[in-house]
């Protein structure tokens, strides 16, 4: 039988949990990433058709190959993170379908003539992923800065040339630093945002 997480453990994930701008000098493990990937993953897709895909961006000849393609605003925090995620989706995610989810291989097949269908599903898809990710980084103690203000376009080139992957976040990982830390901002009530019906 499964137990809510207590209170430390929600603090972390959610109601404690912050968008980072700038980074203590600590070094991220690769296993660390590795591990967040492995948790990452078994958050629930459509047919279980998994298009994340994940370029995380350690190196210095790595860093200064995304850095001019990030927005002005973006460059600094994403130059001083000790890694940069650039989270993709694979819209030719359907070719893994055998593998993924074998007793669906014949919508995979289908799929293959149906490119917008395709774009849609691995857009929503791929941002269920992102949501997953960065929970699964946070559940092991990274702090995260996840971005849209990059050149899609030249992302794709640079980092996903020659695949059928496009960016749709690029986000910092590593151990925030408090003092860049905004006040932080309101989020909205229940009676706001749902209703029971």
């Amino acid at each position: 039988m499964r137990h809510a997480l207590d209170t430390a453990a929600l603090a972390q994930l959610f109601t404690e949990a912050r968008t980072h701008n700038a980074w203590r000098d600590e070094a991220v493990a690769p296993e660390t990433l590795r591990q967040l990937y492995d948790l990452a993953k078994w958050g629930p897709t459509a047919m279980n058709i998994s298009p994340l895909r994940v370029r995380f961006v350690q190196s210095a000849e790595a860093r200064a190959r995304l850095l001019p393609l990030m927005a002005e605003g973006n460059r600094a925090k994403t130059g001083a993170a000790p890694v940069v995620a650039i989270l993709g989706r694979d819209v030719d995610f359907h070719t893994r379908m055998p593998t993924l989810a074998p007793h669906m291989a014949a919508v995979g097949e289908r799929l293959a003539g149906q490119p917008t269908a395709r774009e849609a599903m691995s857009t929503l898809n791929g941002g269920l992923q992102i949501g997953y990710f960065i929970l699964a980084a946070r559940s092991l103690g990274l702090d995260c800065g996840p971005m849209g203000g990059f050149d899609a376009a030249a992302v794709d080139a640079e980092f996903w040339a020659g695949t059928a992957v496009k960016s749709l976040v690029v986000c910092n990982l590593g151990y925030g630093d408090p003092a860049g830390l905004r006040p932080r901002a309101a989020r909205l009530d229940f009676d706001d945002a749902c209703a029971i019906v």
